[in-house]
């Protein structure tokens, strides 16, 4: 297995290359001199050789990115399953260059040339098992009726699987470019977007799951695990993937393969898909604990904004000058600058900032918006709240106007956050509204290793 190396766009290296910091959750690594030099090469090109223990603790870390010279996999040996109810497979099957299984989930005019029909609806779930169980082929590809694949997608996917610890890669999803201001919207802010750096995928991270409506999974894996959870009508994809990592396999995520996916018809519809997925976050916290928090921050970050936003600006500061002080001391042991812990210390700090105004605005908006709307204090921190989605909007530059985005991400916001609120309610329990707190200073999520 020859592969390369390529540092993620947060690597941050001192003391000759000894010390590194970056990924996701934000860790820092303590190298030998020789390990370094390794990393420097890498770096520069060179393909792994020696050292490969060392490689795969940095791809494990999510500081460096692996890419493979080959695949001894190729679009044969990939079944594709498309489960679908009331669509039109047409397009996608056009685009495809794999083998495919169709499962009608009880549409009300059965689909042509499907394998497999339910005669009544039984959810996406049972849809996906039913087909990948029909497949004979090492793997399995996902696809959702409404998506279709850019030519040569498979190709960028399949070299993951160089790695046998690999066990499911899934490609970038875009949204279908569209002139409607529904589309324009969810060019920008779609939830099966991921972005266009790589990454692994882990619950907590800046990459915490992949939907299934295009993903590429080892069929052992899927035998492994029984596929997907049944009973779960909405968040399947998101448990498939955790119990994965749990299982202790590797799930990566690829945007150089790239998979277009038609936006909402209506925003009614957007709407009430963003409300189902909410739903899920109860059954997954039943499942998966503290992976589904809406907040993950120190502890130390959540005093200190609790302090500002309470009015108690000077003792918030000096929880947050104290952290840093910690951080600081902690770090110039490994090789970093003093000025670099104290950057870091107050970058964790704004970021856990804008972690608090999310869940506010978001996951916790119809219990927090109506208690921050009775005094003066809490529409100062709603004010804040929303600006978030106009620095956003700068930040993105969406095809579409700032005040109709703004509104929509506002909308967005609430439809999930209602239904996270009734799948806490359904599954009679908070867990999934909770945040989870570390005991770490300074950058949220930092963690030390040598």
């Amino acid at each position: 297995m020859t592969f390369r190396l390529a540092p993620d766009p947060g690597l941050r290296r001192w003391d000759g290359g000894r010390t590194l910091a970056g990924g996701s959750p934000f860790r820092v690594l303590r190298l030998t001199a020789a390990g370094a030099a390794m990393v420097d090469g890498w770096i520069a090109g060179e393909p792994v050789t020696a050292g490969a223990a060392l490689a795969q603790r940095l791809v494990r870390a999510g500081i460096m990115h692996p890419s493979y010279d080959q695949a001894q996999h190729g679009p044969g040996d990939v079944t594709v399953v498309i489960p679908v109810r009331d669509g039109d497979v047409s397009g996608l099957f056009a685009a495809l260059d794999a083998p495919a299984i169709v499962v009608d989930d009880g549409s009300r005019q059965p689909i042509p040339g499907a394998a497999i029909r339910h005669e009544t609806a039984r959810g996406p779930a049972a849809a996906r098992n039913a087909g990948w169980r029909l497949a004979r082929t090492p793997l399995v590809a996902f696809l959702d009726a409404d998506t279709v694949p850019e030519p040569g997608w498979l190709e960028p996917l399949l070299r993951h699987f160089e790695d046998p610890a690999v066990a499911a890669v899934a490609p970038r999803i875009r949204s279908t470019p569209g002139k409607t201001a529904l589309a324009r919207y969810e060019s920008t802010q779609s939830p099966l977007d991921l972005g266009d750096q790589p990454g692994l995928v882990q619950p907590g991270s800046r990459i915490s799951y992949v939907p299934t409506a295009a993903l590429v999974v080892r069929t052992s894996a899927l035998r492994e695990l029984d596929g997907f959870d049944e009973e779960m009508r909405f968040g399947e994809d998101v448990d498939l993937i955790w119990r994965l990592i749990a299982g202790e396999h590797l799930v990566r995520y690829e945007p150089a393969a790239v998979v277009e996916h038609a936006p909402r018809p209506r925003w009614t519809a957007l709407l009430r898909q963003r409300f189902d997925y909410g739903t899920s976050a109860g059954p997954l916290a039943q499942r998966h604990g503290d992976a589904v928090a809406p907040v993950r921050a120190s502890l130390w970050s959540a005093v200190a904004w609790a302090l500002i936003l309470a009015g108690r600006s000077g003792a918030g500061l000096a929880v947050i000058g104290a952290a840093a002080a910690l951080l600081t001391r902690k770090l110039g042991k490994l090789g970093i600058p003093a000025h670099e812990a104290i950057r870091l210390a107050a970058h964790g700090n704004l970021g856990a900032g804008r972690v608090f105004a999310d869940a506010i605005g978001r996951a916790w908006a119809p219990v927090a918006v109506p208690l921050l709307l009775l005094s003066r204090r809490g529409r100062a921190v709603l004010a804040l709240v929303l600006l978030r989605n106009l620095l956003d909007w700068a930040r993105k530059r969406p095809p579409l106007d700032p005040i109709r985005w703004c509104l929509a991400r506002v909308a967005d916001d609430l439809a999930y956050g209602c239904g996270v609120a009734r799948g806490a309610l359904r599954s009679r329990s908070p867990a999934s509204l909770l945040p989870f707190l570390t005991d770490r200073g300074g950058r949220s999520s930092v963690q030390v290793s040598r």
